[in-house]
């Protein structure tokens, strides 16, 4: 179980030397954020199904998070998951059934926390995948819940988001490079979140 230290703290996703996290592929191409859509609860309950189904009992926890997990959240149209298994490393174990299921193995960066990435084409989803002692599952859930609480932080980080999309749009970028816009924003939100949650001092 992680501590709150770990959970508060943002481990550095940066490569060692000469590696890549993509397996023969790239960064996922910008896509522009969107109004709510209604159907996202449902079509993470489709994708919820179909991994459940392909792994059984290896799931120990699957949990919708992200923007899309968040009612009445500005995003893009695609659904964030995240599966926790024994062992992230152990790939044979669920990497398998999950691509006969349609999922791609997209991401594999063990020195972030035992991270791999599978995406899904319809619905659009990336199934981040994480072992139990693994931090980054704790920190998704406590945002998710402190935005679906706080209006406040949901309309800033709503505004945010589409600045960062348009901006990104224009000029070319990729999901990353998005990301890499709305960073400071969401550190500010995670520390009240953090803080909220009662894994940091007020």
């Amino acid at each position: 179980m992680p501590t709150p230290q770990d959970i508060t703290t943002f481990p550095d996703d940066t490569p060692p030397p000469g590696l890549s996290p993509y397996l023969g592929g790239g960064p996922s191409p910008m896509v522009a954020v969107v109004d709510p859509d209604p159907s996202w609860p449902q079509q993470y309950a489709q994708l919820a199904e179909l991994v459940r189904s392909a792994l059984g009992l290896r799931v120990l926890t699957l949990d919708h998070v992200g923007s899309t997990s968040v009612p009445g959240l500005a995003a893009k149209p695609v659904i964030d998951i995240v599966l926790v298994v024994a062992d992230p490393d152990a790939e044979d174990a669920y990497v398998p059934p999950l691509e006969a299921a349609g999922f791609v193995h997209w991401i594999r960066e063990p020195w972030f926390e035992g991270h791999r990435m599978l995406r899904h084409t319809d619905p659009a989803a990336n199934l981040h995948v994480f072992g139990p002692d693994s931090p980054a599952p704790f920190r998704d859930r406590v945002f998710r819940d402190w935005l679906r609480a706080c209006d406040e932080d949901r309309d800033r980080y709503a505004t945010v988001k589409r600045e960062a999309s348009a901006a990104a749009v224009a000029a070319g970028e990729h999901g990353m490079q998005y990301n890499a816009r709305k960073e400071a924003v969401i550190r500010e939100i995670h520390h009240r979140a953090f803080v909220a949650a009662g894994l940091l001092p007020s």
